[in-house]
This record gives C-alpha cells, sequence and structure tokens, in this order.
C-alpha cells in the first residue's frame, strides 16, 4: 500500500455511483492516492470532514467517468477505503425501479441482493487461501437502521428493505429478465 499522505484517515466512505463524483459538504479535503496489491482503485480518494466525522468519498467509476460497470476494480476499491481505517462503506447509486412503491427521488435501503454479475473477481479469497463465508444477511443492519433513518429525518421518502439486483452493465437487462426480477422482488441497479 501507498498512501500519498501519512496519517490520511477515514472512518465512513461513501461511493459515489454514475453521476455522483463529490460529496457536497465535505470540507478539508485532501485527495490520496493508494497501491494496493489488487491494483489502482477507480480514482483518488477525496478524505475530509463532514458533519464532524472523517469521511473518504471514491468516484466508482473514475472521476471522468471511463469505467465501465464491468470493468471496475472492485476489490482495489475496498482494499484502498480499507487501508484508511474505513470501517463502514456507503454507496449511491442511480438505479432503475422494478417495483411501482419505488418512485423516482425515493430512496431505497436494500437488506437482500440478487448478484447477477459475471466474470468479476468475487471474493478477497484465492491463490492459496480458502474460506467459506455467509453471506445471508449482505447488508449490515446497523448501519442500514441508520442510514433509514437520516433519509427520513431529511424528508425523503425512504424505503426500509428490499432486494437490490447487480447486473453487469453498461446493458441493463432485457424486458424478460427484468419482469423476472419483478416477480422475485427485485429493484436493478
Amino acid at each position: 500500500m501507498n498512501v500519498t499522505h501519512i496519517g490520511a484517515y477515514a472512518e465512513i466512505a461513501m461511493i459515489g455511483g454514475s453521476g455522483f463524483y463529490s460529496l457536497p459538504g465535505l470540507t478539508e479535503i485532501e485527495r490520496v492516492a493508494v497501491t494496493t496489491p489488487l491494483g489502482e482503485p477507480s480514482a483518488e480518494i477525496a478524505i475530509g470532514t463532514l458533519h464532524g466525522r472523517r469521511v473518504a468519498f471514491l468516484a466508482r467509476h473514475g472521476m471522468a467517468h471511463h469505467i465501465l460497470p464491468s470493468e471496475l476494480p472492485a476489490r482495489a476499491n475496498i482494499w484502498a477505503l480499507k487501508s484508511l481505517g474505513v470501517s463502514r462503506v456507503l454507496a449511491i447509486a442511480a438505479v432503475g425501479s422494478l417495483q411501482p412503491q419505488y418512485e423516482p427521488m425515493h430512496a431505497v435501503i436494500p437488506d437482500q441482493m440478487i448478484d447477477r454479475t459475471h466474470g468479476r473477481a468475487s471474493t478477497f479469497f484465492g491463490d492459496g487461501v480458502v474460506a467459506h463465508i455467509s453471506f445471508g444477511e449482505p447488508y449490515c443492519g446497523e448501519t442500514n437502521a441508520s442510514l433509514a433513518l437520516a433519509a427520513e429525518t431529511a424528508g425523503v421518502v425512504t424505503h426500509r428493505g428490499g432486494t437490490l439486483v447487480v447486473t453487469d452493465g453498461p446493458a441493463f437487462s432485457t424486458r424478460a429478465e427484468s419482469q423476472m426480477y419483478r416477480a422475485r422482488g427485485g429493484a436493478e441497479r
């Protein structure tokens, strides 16, 4: 790991999806380049202060939106954030709704997911390290509750719970696939 500024630290990270290249309200910003054993993260990480907390921000697709969803260095991104002390990661993304109750500008705090990605590394294990982990509860309940409360307090229509369907992109699902996911209760990203 190579951190350009010694002492760079954040306890919470925000990963911004398409259209999110900065974090409004983040002050005292320091940009940090981190090299990981898994390659370069999507972009330099902006570390600053937000409401008295040390927060990191990472543009998921790079600052120029030049990284396809199927080419994201997801493991390098997480490694880099962890190396800066991050223990909680929030991700914001523009998604398509498969459920009529999830309207534009609503917040959905998913508690389950269906991973329909292919061809990407999906673990930090391998190369002689064998481990099995539970993925029955893919999201942190405590973080989800805090996030939902914050969204509701801000006046955002918030849906607690839901299933996020993750697809490779940049192409979204076919109409038949979307109908299948909708029948299973999913909301597609």
